[in-house]
């Protein structure tokens, strides 16, 4: 099987990656703003080299002197806080998310990017809201500039391809991504209930987190579902947290700033028990606070997720050839 190459623009803890490495793409370079982050990166994928730089600094330039030759493949997750309703300071006008916000402006730097090295194929992951509004045809127009006159708007739920919660993602391509979808349902029983107490085993990121003893008598009233927090949102959405999960369901959304109650225990999740619900493999480590261990988890593509996407473009290429 070839293995084809690969660049991540928006590393994090290596959800994406970890999907397109699972399905044999050689990843020749991360780029990850955080150090702490990258550093979760290069734990988890050694022989990557993760540079370590806004992607606003670097250039395709910087990129082919360390790599050598454009790669087949570049994927990137820019931050979705600006296009994202639960969000409550975005920006009214969706197109201002884009060319107005810094950080949705980072966008059109991921598009700079792909312009200047021309994949074979590329593949950016956000939010839906990113294709609200006249952000469909600004988007279209970016790429069209860049050198990409087709462009896909694949909308992908994460528990369609095995990741045990929820997830609604738009994932903007040069090809058509159309994984086939799994028959059953990956649980949140199926995904953590084999796992020990926290801190009984050597399991990295399963460390308990700790409770004040007024929120733990709140929690034990808490019955399958049902949140502990709610608050507003974008347009004075509800949003929740503290959800105490439904065992034999999907998960919610798995958030940096989401905490889970467990189903049967009157306990908060730990980093790994959420890393399983988003995918994750044991062995892949997230460092920093507990507040960054999340929020690295949080922010990622699911694994299954990005495998299944992963499959699809390796066939693509496999047959172009």
């Amino acid at each position: 099987m070839v293995n084809y190459t690969l660049i991540d623009l928006f590393a994090g803890a290596g959800g994406f990656s970890r999907g397109f490495k699972e399905a044999n793409f050689r990843i020749v370079l991360a780029i990850e703003n955080m150090e702490i982050i990258a550093e979760a990166y290069k734990s988890n994928f050694p022989s990557t080299y993760v540079l370590v730089d806004d992607i606003k600094n670097i250039h395709a330039i910087d990129i082919l002197s360390l790599i050598g030759e454009p790669p087949d493949v570049i994927i990137g997750g820019p931050p979705c806080e600006p296009f994202t309703r639960a969000n409550p300071k975005r920006r009214e006008r969706p197109i201002d998310r884009l060319y107005s916000d810094p950080i949705g402006a980072l966008v059109l730097h991921f598009i700079r990017i792909v312009g200047d090295l021309q994949p074979k194929v590329f593949v950016m992951e956000n939010v839906p809201g990113i294709i609200e509004g006249e952000l469909t045809s600004a988007l279209k127009r970016e790429f069209r500039r860049a050198g990409y006159e087709k462009i896909y708007f694949n909308k992908l739920y994460a528990e369609d391809y095995g990741t045990p919660s929820h997830r609604l993602r738009i994932f903007i391509s040069n090809v058509p991504i159309k994984p086939k979808k799994h028959r059953n349902r990956v649980k949140v029983i199926d995904a953590i209930g084999d796992l020990p107490p926290p801190g009984a085993a050597d399991i990295p990121n399963h460390e308990p987190i700790p409770l004040s003893r007024s929120k733990l008598k709140r929690v034990a009233r808490l019955r399958w579902g049902e949140a502990l927090i709610r608050y507003r949102g974008h347009g004075g959405r509800i949003m929740t947290n503290f959800i105490r999960l439904h065992p034999y369901r999907v998960a919610p959304t798995v958030m940096g700033s989401s905490r889970f109650i467990h189903p049967f225990e009157d306990r908060l999740l730990t980093v790994r028990e959420h890393a399983r619900l988003m995918g994750f493999p044991d062995d892949h480590i997230f460092v920093g606070g507990k507040d960054t261990q999340f929020n690295e988890v949080g922010e990622a593509v699911p694994v299954p997720l990005a495998k299944a996407i992963a499959e699809v473009i390796h066939r693509f290429l496999s047959h172009k050839e």
